[in-house]
């Protein structure tokens, strides 16, 4: 088993780090202090990011996206990662559920979502459904060649500064071994779309500069051509795409968990207390050493993950395991890096406290840790049940 990178995996990571440093970073005070972005600076770093060939990375060269593998695309995920949020979605990285578009839907929204010149956003939470999509009451009634659509979203990521939504709603009911469940089917939505609102949402401690939002539907009709894969089959585009996006939270989670402990490993080996480098006491160096076994082993786990997808062999629970371990040490990591700093590591001048604010919802978002660990229980124990 060979764990080095290749030249060009290699030349990824240097770049996107590069990039970061130069480009990212130093626009991090501001948009924690304002919690926003200006539009010229969110456009300034898109089209840098498009003149390097990082946009769209996760989306296949022949349609014009970066073409990169699961391994790569996780590399440079993690090297992303180490930024504010909001400042690296501006490298975007559009739905992997795109890749469902038929027909003219490639021209009208996965194209232009790749050359950067429309945003997509994707839109399964409600305020009574989170972690159970099947229980989503925003509805979707055929009438005709349309769908006329009713309810409410939130939580929804980005949708301020997107051009379209992805959006999911119940089509209808369907019986199951566990009673009747919602049938789900995904659409492309417009922005604009009459009977379609967006509205702000809640004011969150992590991601300042990267809004959700809530978006409301009245009698909004949307014709059937703007379904995205099959009338009633969106549960089965929701699962094909959306597993590898863990990967993607996980690889963020490693990024930002070694920038924290990069400036605790140098604070340590230079602050003084008690006439020596804080560093020599074991209280500290062996909260250094504990966190780099975790961040080794989190990277180590979702780079296993994202070289079964590439092989094709990636399961449901690998993605799981790689996005609970690396949020979960992420949470561990950047706690402990505040800690060896003491006071100092809660002020706004260093970026641990926004790293420690971020990882809050990294347990929450894509799948909570609860739902991860559902998935990795129920893989282990359905081939043994009766």
């Amino acid at each position: 088993m060979d764990f080095a990178l290749s030249e060009e995996q290699q030349m990824i990571v240097d770049s996107t780090r590069a990039f970061v440093e130069q480009e990212l970073y130093p626009h991090e005070e501001e948009v924690e202090r304002t919690d926003h972005i200006r539009p010229e600076l969110f456009a300034q770093i898109a089209q840098k990011a498009l003149d390097m060939g990082f946009y769209a990375a996760n989306m296949p060269e022949e349609i014009g996206g970066g073409g990169l593998d699961a391994v790569s695309l996780t590399l440079f995920e993690r090297e992303l990662g180490r930024a504010n949020f909001g400042l690296q979605y501006a490298v975007a990285r559009p739905s992997n559920i795109l890749r469902a578009c038929r027909g003219e839907q490639i021209d009208r929204y996965l194209l232009p979502t790749i050359r950067g010149e429309k945003i997509d956003c994707l839109a399964m939470t409600e305020p009574g459904a989170g972690s159970d999509i099947r229980s989503m009451t925003c509805r979707a009634i055929r009438d005709g060649d349309d769908y006329v659509i009713t309810g409410t979203k939130h939580f929804i990521s980005h949708a301020d500064v997107s051009d379209f939504v992805i959006l999911f709603a119940a089509s209808g009911v369907e019986q199951t071994a566990r009673g009747p469940k919602n049938k789900i089917t995904s659409f492309l939505v417009d922005m604009g779309t009459p009977g379609f609102q967006v509205k702000p949402g809640y004011k969150s401690v992590s991601h300042r500069g990267y809004h959700n939002c809530i978006l409301e539907f009245d009698q909004c009709r949307v014709p059937t051509s703007n379904i995205l894969g099959e009338a009633d089959k969106g549960f089965d585009v929701a699962n094909e795409w959306l597993g590898a996006t863990r990967l993607q939270v996980a690889g963020m989670c490693i990024g930002r968990a070694q920038r924290a402990f990069e400036l605790a490993c140098d604070w340590a080996a230079t602050r003084k207390q008690f006439g020596k480098t804080i560093g020599k006491n074991q209280g500290v160096s062996f909260k250094l050493a504990d966190m780099i076994v975790d961040i080794e082993a989190a990277e180590l786990l979702t780079l296993k993950a994202a070289w079964m997808l590439d092989q094709g062999t990636a399961r449901d629970q690998d993605f799981a395991m790689a996005k609970l371990f690396a949020t979960e040490m992420l949470a561990r990591v950047s706690d402990e890096a505040i800690q060896i700093f003491g006071g100092m590591g809660l002020m706004a001048d260093l970026p641990l406290e926004r790293i420690w604010r971020d990882a809050r919802v990294e347990r929450i978002w894509d799948g909570t840790s609860e739902i991860q660990r559902h998935i990795i229980s129920r893989a282990l124990l359905r081939p043994l049940e009766n």
